[in-house]
C-alpha cells in the first residue's frame, strides 16, 4: 500500500482514514486522522474528520470512548509539516476556511446537537420497541441534520412496521450520503426482498458482500433470495 511506502503520507492516511468511516470501524478512522493531524496540523479534512469520529465513538462506547482506542502512532519530526511550510500533499491547506458568521455558527450547532438529541430519543424508543413513535424522533431529527445514521435506523423501524417502500427509499438517501454503508445495503436489500424487487436486492447484498465478504447476516439473506 501507499501507506508502507511513505508511511506518514496526508493523502492514504486521508483516503484510509475514508474508508474505516464507511464501515463504521470509527476507532481505527480516528487513530488514521490523528495521525494524519501529527504530520500537518493544517488539513482541514483531517480537523473535520476527527470532530466526526468523537461524535460517533461517544455515541457507540459512551463517555469511556477514548479507553478503547487502538494506540496513535507517534509521527517522527522528520515526517511533520511545519506551520511556515506550505504542505506539499495539500496545496491551499494552510489558508484557514471563510469562517461563517457568529450567530449563523452557533444556530448550527444546536441544530445538530438537538437532531443528536432526537436521534438518540429515537433509539431509547427502537429497543423499548416502540417503532412508531421512534420514526417520529427520526424524522424531527432528519429535518435539522440528515445523517446516514438517522436514515438507516429509520429505515430499521420501517422495516419493523412493514412499511417497505418507505424503508428502501431511507436506504437509498443514506447511500447517498454514504455510498458503501452495510447497514443501508442489508436494509435495502431487506425491503426490495419484501417487495419483490429480488433482482435489486441480489444487486445490494452483492455490493454489501464486496465490503464484507464474511457478513453473515448478508450470506444468510443471499441464500433466501437465490431460493425465491
Amino acid at each position: 500500500s501507499a501507506l508502507e511506502l511513505v508511511p506518514f503520507a496526508i493523502k492514504p492516511l486521508l483516503r484510509r482514514a475514508a474508508a474505516y468511516e464507511a464501515l463504521e470501524r470509527y476507532s481505527l478512522a480516528y487513530v488514521d486522522y490523528k495521525t494524519a493531524l501529527q504530520v500537518d496540523c493544517s488539513v482541514q479534512a483531517a480537523h473535520d474528520g476527527v470532530n466526526r469520529m468523537t461524535k460517533a465513538l461517544l455515541e457507540k462506547d459512551g463517555v469511556n470512548w477514548r479507553q478503547k482506542l487502538p494506540p496513535i502512532p507517534s509521527v517522527p519530526i522528520s515526517a511533520q509539516t511545519r506551520w511556515s511550510t506550505p504542505s506539499a500533499q495539500a496545496p491551499g491547506a494552510n489558508t484557514p476556511p471563510a469562517a461563517a458568521p457568529q450567530g449563523e455558527r452557533d444556530q448550527t450547532a444546536a441544530g445538530m446537537e438537538r437532531a443528536r438529541k432526537l436521534k438518540e430519543e429515537g433509539n431509547e424508543l427502537v429497543k423499548k420497541g416502540n417503532h412508531k413513535k421512534a420514526v417520529e424522533k427520526y424524522s424531527e431529527s432528519l429535518k435539522l441534520n440528515k445523517e446516514c445514521a438517522t436514515y438507516t435506523n429509520r429505515a430499521l423501524c420501517y422495516l419493523s412496521l412493514k412499511q417497505y417502500k418507505e424503508a428502501a427509499q431511507d436506504c437509498t438517501e443514506a447511500l447517498k450520503l454514504d455510498p458503501k454503508n452495510v447497514k443501508a445495503l442489508y436494509r435495502r436489500a431487506q425491503a426490495l426482498k419484501e417487495l419483490k424487487d429480488y433482482k435489486s436486492s441480489i444487486a445490494d447484498i452483492k455490493s454489501l458482500l464486496k465490503t464484507e465478504p464474511k457478513n453473515t447476516a448478508a450470506l444468510r439473506l443471499l441464500q433466501e433470495l437465490n431460493r425465491a
